[in-house]
């Protein structure tokens, strides 16, 4: 979830500073929004004279390889192909750390996320700093045996074929010195285009399969976190149109609506 957030924030990020200029000015507005960049495009389509200058633009087209994003560089987008609904801004927003628009941004977004960089990103510090505040308590001991809080660490996943992952992770619990050696394989599934879930999973602890209750308990509290509802209180609504890993790659498509109040309009800092 943390990582979908941090995603969302910074494409939009991109979006909100060139709805009111030309192509090129638009794609040099964006470039500074990336530490690299292998090839960009961007297509602004202008609405008449009078409504440019009204602070209305009729679409935003963005095409990309190998972007690298500023705020977060261990975020890098294999492939974007990004496309607006029309966009109106209040003119004397423009320029300032929050744009405000006259309606919801809407966008839909197609990613491709290779599986080496995605391991790049969760084996990163920033990142390994928001695994360190995830704690995740196996539930109830009277039915499992078990009450133990676990934190994690060096995580690594392999994209498999048809929707399914491999996981690897240490966890450490909680007045042990010795790491557990947790491997996962587990299935994706969508659930009303907003849920994505753990499905048929497979876990073992230092080789040995761990108990389906323990698993239970871990899997539906991940489910829990990845509920893209969850994003809806800040303003943003989420809906996966295409979810498909196969070996070394995931490709994602999505529909992004974001509320004029959303937090997620503010332009990141560059």
């Amino acid at each position: 979830m943390e990582f979908f957030t941090l995603l969302v924030s910074g494409l939009l990020g991109l979006v909100t500073p060139v709805g009111l200029v030309i192509d090129r000015t638009a794609e040099s507005a964006m470039r500074s929004q990336l530490a690299q960049v292998e090839q960009l495009q961007v297509r602004v389509d202008n609405a008449p004279t009078h409504q440019l200058l009204q602070g209305k633009v009729e679409k935003v087209r963005v095409a990309g390889r190998s972007l690298q994003l500023k705020k977060w560089q261990e975020i890098r987008i294999a492939a974007l192909e990004l496309e607006t609904d029309t966009i109106e801004l209040e003119l004397g927003s423009l320029g300032k750390k929050r744009p405000l628009f006259k309606r919801p941004l809407q966008v839909g977004v197609r990613l491709v996320l290779t599986q080496q960089d995605i391991n790049k990103l969760i084996q990163s510090p920033q990142f390994m700093a928001i695994l360190q505040k995830l704690k995740i308590n196996t539930g109830d001991s009277s039915k499992t045996g078990y009450d133990s809080v676990y934190t994690f660490a060096n995580p690594n996943v392999r994209f498999l074929a048809n929707n399914r992952l491999s996981f690897q992770v240490e966890l450490q619990e909680k007045g042990l010195e010795k790491p557990l050696l947790i491997t996962v394989e587990s299935g994706l599934s969508l659930v009303g285009g907003r849920n994505i879930q753990l499905v048929n999973s497979i876990v073992a602890a230092n080789g040995q399969q761990v108990p389906p209750q323990i698993v239970n308990a871990v899997v539906n509290n991940f489910n829990k976190q990845l509920d893209l509802g969850n994003l809806e209180g800040d303003g943003l609504q989420v809906r996966i149109l295409k979810l498909n890993m196969k070996p070394e790659e995931l490709e994602i498509a999505a529909f992004l609506r974001v509320e004029p109040s959303s937090r997620f309009l503010e332009t990141p800092s560059l």
